[in-house]
């Protein structure tokens, strides 16, 4: 219980990765701010499960691609729990198509959501983070964004620009106790990749070393670790947690 009383904001945590993580790190006692941007049932869904095992936690509405509804989402996280310790910018979406299909709007729409999203609600924790002179983000990437994939050239730029974006928040926070991390998740199944076509699910399942397609725990339990103590040492690194596809 080395977390117990932080507060996270976990953004797109209504189902699928996010609901994962909010509920690991409810489990280690952090009070979790559940973020959706269109799903209300979802995001109640999730902080009912945080409420059954005991946790504390409430559901804001933001869309982390618009200015205003991220700084409702810290404003609302202030006055219910007085502070923030922990963001992990999770929120994402895919809008997939080769390269000469692709639309200006599909290119747009992914970018604001899982790059831009990530720049405005890491602005919006930092002024607080660095006053406290203390706290954790973890940017959820991808193993798309390490090896890009055809098809996916929007969410492999946005995801490889999380990366960049990491590194150089790290560097700028460090030296007030504020650590910055990603994690690249390969193929995991929700429902973002329950979509795929049976014969593409065993097609992936081949270029994975360990055999398997990954489940959304694999990736909270990790995220948990990033965040505690336990990883105070850790900052401005890429976790691939992806089974050892990327390699």
């Amino acid at each position: 219980m080395m977390l117990k009383d932080s507060v996270a904001i976990v953004t797109g945590s209504g189902r699928g990765i996010g609901r994962a993580i909010a509920l690991e790190l409810a489990a280690a006692g952090v009070k979790v701010v559940v973020n959706y941007a269109g799903r209300s049932d979802k995001a109640e869904e999730t902080l009912e499960l945080i409420r059954g095992a005991g946790g504390e936690g409430v559901v804001v509405q933001a869309d982390v691609s618009q200015q205003t509804d991220v700084d409702r989402l810290v404003r609302t996280t202030l006055e219910q729990f007085g502070r923030i310790d922990i963001l992990v910018n999770n929120a994402g979406i895919t809008r997939d198509t080769l390269l000469l299909r692709m639309k200006e709007d599909d290119w747009d729409a992914v970018m604001a959501t899982n790059l831009k999203g990530v720049f405005l609600c890491t602005k919006a924790v930092s002024k607080g983070m660095l006053k406290q002179r203390s706290g954790v983000i973890v940017n959820i990437s991808s193993v798309v964004g390490l090896s890009g994939n055809a098809g996916q050239a929007n969410y492999a730029a946005a995801k490889a620009g999380i990366i960049g974006f990491t590194k150089s928040i790290a560097k700028e926070f460090a030296s007030r106790g504020i650590r910055v991390n990603a994690v690249a998740p390969g193929y995991i199944s929700t429902d973002m990749t329950g979509t795929l076509s049976e014969g593409t699910q065993n097609d992936i399942l081949r270029a994975i070393p360990l055999g398997r397609i990954g489940n959304p725990d694999d990736i909270a339990k990790v995220v948990r670790f990033l965040v505690s103590p336990e990883a105070s040492y850790i900052t401005g690194q890429t976790l691939s947690v992806d089974g050892g596809m990327e390699m």
